[in-house]
């Protein structure tokens, strides 16, 4: 399976992500482009871009000429959405590891931990870090769903996706702590690596197990959806 296609700046979206669930930036609140990007320390363009794929996952809402403003869902909504994908792909991995992973789907998943384990070999996040794995960590989740061979799953994830922080698409990182981000990322790669031995073992009952929980972690990440 080839990489998906990366949104441009993951690291303006990461922030933010970051910036709307946390409440940093206000329900309502105006995202001024030239003073979101001198914050951010890049251009206009990225942070246009940033804010054109935030409103498809329902984080901002267009205001006509006048931009963007943040929509600031609730940590309800954020955590029902969240639940609901790691039930959906639990479902997706049992469904997987009772039809058995074919050579490519096996291959790509494990491309995917090898080039992780690679990139999480550091010291701390970067911008170039933060890319890579959106596009490993997307590659990874749409093997797992493809692998079920169960098009109703495809298509409850694509409507639950639609729902703030609900897909796997969106990271949400406090970048102002880059080392105990990577941490957060590590933990969440062994998940990945824990999910594939279930699959590779035909293990249905774990495999559930750990996709479930994948999703949860995102939940635990407490910090992400708090106020500063």
């Amino acid at each position: 399976m080839d990489m998906p296609k990366m949104k441009p700046g993951q690291w303006v979206i990461v922030s933010l992500r970051k910036m709307i669930a946390s409440g940093e930036l206000k329900r309502g609140e105006r995202i001024a482009e030239i003073a979101t990007a001198e914050a951010l320390g890049v251009s206009r363009m990225p942070v246009r871009m940033a804010l054109r794929a935030l409103e498809q996952e329902g984080l901002v809402v267009k205001l006509g000429a006048r931009g963007y403003a943040a929509r600031g869902p609730s940590e309800i909504d954020i955590r029902g959405a969240i639940e609901v994908r790691g039930v959906l792909e639990g479902l997706a991995a049992s469904h997987a590891a009772i039809r058995g992973l074919s050579p490519e789907h096996a291959a790509t998943l494990r491309r995917c931990l090898q080039d992780g384990d690679a990139l999480l070999d550091r010291d701390a996040l970067d911008e170039a870090a933060i890319e890579a794995y959106h596009a490993l960590n997307l590659t990874f989740h749409a093997t797992l769903v493809e692998a079920a061979g169960n098009s109703a799953i495809v298509s409850a994830l694509a409507r639950n996706n639609g729902l703030p922080f609900a897909s796997a698409d969106a990271l949400a990182l406090d970048l102002s702590d880059p080392r105990g981000e990577l941490l957060h990322l590590r933990a969440a790669h062994a998940q990945h690596h824990e999910v594939l031995e279930a699959l590779l073992a035909g293990d249905a009952v774990a495999a559930e197990r750990v996709m479930r929980d994948h999703a949860l972690a995102a939940i635990r990440n407490a910090k992400v959806f708090v106020e500063p």
